[in-house]
């Protein structure tokens, strides 16, 4: 990468603190923070942050300490969007913001969980991590004296909810969910256009971690091989280039160059494109590129393409390799019979859920019960989950 890939200046279409919308509950600035960076410390401080340390990434977490979690995939993420944001004069922190907090409503056991939890909600408006995330950004946090949630301001919260695009219009049999219904009715975030820069780099951001340390991930716990995934097209190339340029490599050291090179190829090629699309509008102003047609952030089409052959790889030998079936079929069966007896005795919930199943109405409405017993469960972490099962279902457990 070339020194003519960095803005030297923030950028007109970036967001600019100076010109936040706010928070939803107005308080005094920090005298030594932009409102972006103070919006990224109480993400990293709040405990929705800590307990993404023991959540699935792929891999529960007894499998091992080296492969990736929830916290580690995050840190990653937001990494790679600081740099990226960097490049382009973007506010970074707001990027680093919306990357660190993208996957908090996760719950445990990874999409295993959320599929089952999902599931199980169905009769009382689903489940989805996304929304999720908006209930412990604007509710379920309670750390503060005046307010619920982290007061976030309206670009981080709207980075979160759009990073992967505009929600509205909604097709003929989709609705929004839950929580994002609700909180659009106390704060537009206008959710017909595209988001800020930011989020969208974050999005892209997420793409370019997960792939790459997927592999390196799949690699590790031998559920397939080097040689397989260099007939990728977008993995052969470099692994060709690592093993001509350094004949007789050992092996971890061949993975860790050939992964490091995809992430700068796929950074590289989303600046160039990136560039372009900027130089075909001209924004003027986060606003002007918010109401563009298409997103400014974007891999080129040959990039896109060649993440397809790729994605298909990992997800048929490593998402549903038998090992990780096996595995997310035994966390789906945990989730599913902690919120059925949940339902059925939320007389079992720890004291501090009782008192908010009887303050919220819960024993006479038993939507208000089934969502409370979902904020309890996507909180945990993994290995929370299978302790609360072994208490609940072990007869030799302690409770």
């Amino acid at each position: 990468m070339t020194a003519d890939f960095f803005q030297d200046r923030p950028a007109p279409y970036g967001c600019d603190p100076a010109q936040t919308r706010g928070r939803l509950f107005p308080e005094p600035e920090s005298p030594t923070r932009s409102c972006y960076q103070r919006d990224r410390d109480r993400i990293v401080h709040s405990g929705a942050f800590r307990k993404l340390k023991y959540k699935t990434q792929v891999f529960v977490y007894h499998e091992g300490d080296y492969f990736r979690t929830r916290l580690t995939h995050s840190l990653e993420v937001a990494q790679i969007a600081r740099s990226i944001s960097r490049a382009l004069g973007l506010n970074e922190d707001l990027a680093e913001a919306v990357a660190l907090a993208h996957d908090l409503g996760h719950t445990p056991f990874g999409h295993a969980g959320e599929d089952a939890l999902n599931a199980c909600m169905a009769p009382y408006g689903g489940f989805a991590h996304n929304d999720q995330t908006l209930r412990i950004l604007t509710m379920l946090e309670r750390r503060y004296a005046d307010f619920d949630g982290l007061n976030l301001t309206w670009e981080a919260l709207e980075g979160v909810v759009k990073h992967n695009g505009p929600l509205l219009p909604l097709g003929n049999d989709e609705r929004l969910p839950t929580t994002l219904a609700a909180f659009q009715e106390r704060w537009d975030l206008e959710l017909h256009t595209n988001p800020g820069a930011e989020a969208q780099v974050a999005a892209l951001a997420d793409d370019i971690a997960y792939n790459n340390h997927d592999i390196d991930d799949g690699l590790r716990a031998g559920l397939f091989t080097v040689d397989e995934v260099a007939e990728l097209p977008l993995v052969g190339p470099v692994v060709r280039q690592v093993c001509d340029r350094y004949p007789g490599l050992e092996r971890s050291r061949l993975i860790h160059e050939t992964i490091r090179r995809m992430i700068n190829n796929m950074v590289v090629d989303l600046l160039a494109e990136t560039r372009e699309r900027l130089d075909r509008h001209r924004p003027g102003s986060a606003g002007e590129l918010r109401a563009l047609p298409e997103a400014v952030v974007s891999f080129s089409p040959a990039m896109f393409e060649a993440q397809r052959p790729l994605r298909a790889f990992l997800k048929q030998r490593m998402y549903r390799h038998y090992r990780v079936n096996r595995e997310m079929s035994k966390c789906k069966r945990v989730v599913t019979a902690l919120f059925d007896l949940f339902m059925a005795e939320p007389n079992t919930l720890p004291t501090q859920w009782q008192e908010d199943v009887a303050k919220q109405g819960g024993h006479g409405d038993r939507t208000v019960l089934a969502r409370l017993v979902a904020d309890y469960i996507a909180g945990m972490t993994d290995r929370y989950a299978l302790a609360e099962y072994a208490r609940l279902f072990d007869m030799d457990a302690k409770t």
